[in-house]
Parts: C-alpha cells; sequence; structure tokens
C-alpha cells in the first residue's frame, strides 16, 4: 500500500493542533464529579449560552450525550420516532432499547428533508392502544443523507406540530455547526426550536473528545445524574474542555473551507454518475456506486493503493469525509486519482 496521502474516513480522525494542545496543557481543572471544574463550568455556560438555553453538560460521546437526552424524554417502554437512517438508531449499538428501555418508530429517510405531515400522523395520544409518542428526533446534519441539512422551516414545523401534540422534540446535532455555516442559521434559533440538542466536538471542531447535552437547567440536572450511571463521570475534564473551547472559538468560521472542499471533490466525481454536485451543501461526499463498475470494497481498495482512505459503508456505497487536518495538496491528489478509479 502506499503511504497515507489524504484520509476521507471521517471527520473524527482529527488531532489537537499544537495551540489547542497548549490551550489544553494550561487548563485549570478540578473533580468534575463534585462539580468542581472550572474550565468544564466555561464550557458548559458558552455552549448553553449559543444555543440560548440555560444549561449544558460536557459527555465524552455523542452517543452518550444522546441517550441521556433520550432517557430524560422517553420513559421506559414509551416511544421515540425519528427517520429508519437517524444516527440514534443506526449507529449507537440498539442503547435506545438496551440502556433507555426506548421504543422507537421510523418514518423512511429520504434525502436533504422530511415532510412534516408524515411525521405528525406517527404520533400516538395517550389512552391510545399502543404506546404513546414521547419524543421525536431529528438529526442535523444528517450523516446518512450526505451530510444533508434540514432546512429551517421544516423544523419550524416540527417545533408546532411537537407543540401541539406535547411532545419533546431533540436534536442530534453533532455537525450542527456545518449547518449553520452552511446555511447562515444563528445557532440560538436552532436552540429555540429544541427541548434538547447534544452537539459534538470531535466531528469537524477538531477536539479530541467530548459532546455536551443542552436543555433547561432542571433538565441538565437530571441528565448529570443519569451521565453518572452510564459511567460519564469524569475528574479533572478541564483538560478535554479546554479543547473544546478552543474549537468553539476557532474552527467553526472555518468549516466553510471543508465544505468547499467536499464540493470539489463531487464536482470532480460527477461525470462518472456517483454524485450529484447539488447535493452536497457540507462536508460529506456519498458515492453511488449502483451503476459504477466498482463495488465499495473494490474501490476502496484501489484508492487505499493510491494512498487515500475512504469509508465504505456498504456494498455500493463509499463516503468521504472533508475535516480541518487535510492539505489543499492531498485534496488534488484526490481529485486527479479518484475518478479514474471509476473509469475503468
Amino acid at each position: 500500500m502506499a503511504d497515507v496521502v489524504i484520509d476521507f474516513r471521517s471527520d473524527t480522525l482529527t488531532r489537537p493542533s499544537p495551540a489547542m494542545r497548549e490551550a489544553m496543557a494550561g487548563a485549570a481543572v478540578g473533580d468534575d464529579v463534585f462539580d468542581e471544574d472550572p474550565t468544564l463550568h466555561e464550557l458548559q455556560e458558552h455552549v448553553a449560552g449559543l444555543f440560548g438555553h440555560e444549561a449544558a453538560l460536557f459527555a465524552p460521546s455523542g452517543t452518550m450525550a444522546n441517550q441521556i437526552a433520550l432517557q430524560l424524554a422517553v420513559p421506559r417502554g414509551e416511544e421515540l420516532l425519528c427517520d429508519a437512517a437517524a444516527h440514534v438508531v443506526t449507529d449507537e449499538i440498539g442503547a435506545a432499547a438496551a440502556i433507555g428501555g426506548v421504543s422507537t418508530r421510523t418514518w423512511p429517510s429520504a434525502g436533504a428533508d422530511l415532510d412534516p405531515a408524515v411525521v405528525a400522523e406517527m404520533i400516538r395520544p395517550d389512552g391510545f392502544v399502543a404506546i404513546p409518542t414521547r419524543a421525536i428526533a431529528v438529526e442535523q446534519t444528517h450523516n446518512r443523507q450526505g451530510g444533508a441539512v434540514l432546512p429551517l422551516a421544516t423544523l419550524q414545523a416540527l417545533r408546532a406540530i411537537a407543540d401541539d401534540a406535547g411532545v419533546h422534540l431533540h436534536c442530534d446535532g453533532a455537525r450542527i455547526w456545518h449547518a449553520h455555516v452552511a446555511d447562515g442559521v444563528p445557532l440560538a434559533t436552532y436552540g429555540r426550536l429544541f427541548d434538547s440538542l447534544s452537539v459534538c466536538l470531535s466531528k469537524g471542531l477538531g477536539a479530541p473528545v467530548g459532546s455536551l447535552i443542552v436543555g433547561s437547567a432542571e433538565r441538565i440536572a437530571a441528565a448529570r445524574k443519569l451521565r453518572k450511571r452510564m459511567g460519564g463521570g469524569m475528574r479533572q475534564a478541564g483538560i478535554l474542555a479546554a479543547a473544546g473551547l478552543y474549537a468553539l472559538h476557532n474552527n467553526i468560521a472555518r468549516l466553510a473551507e471543508d465544505h468547499d472542499r467536499a464540493r470539489r471533490l463531487a464536482e470532480a466525481l460527477a461525470p462518472s454518475g456517483v454524485v450529484d454536485p447539488a447535493r452536497i451543501r457540507t462536508n460529506i461526499v456519498p458515492l453511488d456506486l449502483t451503476g459504477a463498475r466498482v463495488d465499495g470494497p473494490a474501490f476502496a481498495t484501489a484508492a487505499r493503493e493510491h494512498g487515500i482512505l475512504v469509508s465504505v459503508l456498504g456494498l455500493r456505497l463509499v463516503r468521504l469525509v472533508t475535516h480541518l487536518d487535510q492539505t489543499e495538496d492531498g485534496i488534488d491528489h484526490a481529485v486527479k486519482v479518484l475518478p479514474t478509479l471509476l473509469s475503468h
């Protein structure tokens, strides 16, 4: 195999920059299980403020943050609605059911948007013969839909539906920063639409670890207990919080560079019929190899021989993700090589 020139497998592969490491090394710390870490307090207050909520809580992973939020919203044995490709039901190893006792029902996942009327029809009220719906979850941006951005109007319609039905609205906002940059919607506007959010610091922003649950002060106080129960209570976590603060202060606006690079990749690969550049809004480029001469594993193997790493999500589906650790030379190399792997 050739030396790795560029790695497109995920935007979680980034490493802390020297400046971020310096911030981590100089962080003031305390014991967070005693709620005494000053840097973690600063991070949590900053993130809560960004989204216009009362409080936030740091968690080691996006999965833990999502699952804590869902446990708070959905009593055991009751129902969550989400789309069929949502991270909370496809990539979290059955945690909603196994840990939270949450029953899930899904609507078909289709492209960059959803039909709020379909969601509204699915809601089961109290007293129904089946279990009642307690929460709706959406993903912004949507990983398995190629970094798609749900339009603000759709989210506003879902908020109205949730209010009418008296159900909780949660956002898996692991990459909500990308949606904010792509559409220009203020983070506080997104925050006002949701009862709870999970937001990630290690996808695109370059921090090594961490997500936060965002919500009301009462909800976050309850989340702290669930985090401890799930093994997420940490001690001198201010070292990690410092990385997150550095990421938030320095790496949000630059996500536009990742979006530009993703579109450049899509435009180079479009003549092969595997991607529509018009659908690439953020930093994820899904390649549909259904009509190609190679399948996903074969394409990945060939790319690796040229020093390019990609993710295989299915027999005919490959994913490329741009991020801050990539170089312009690496992008140039990929734009030159990858189309040739589909042409013969």
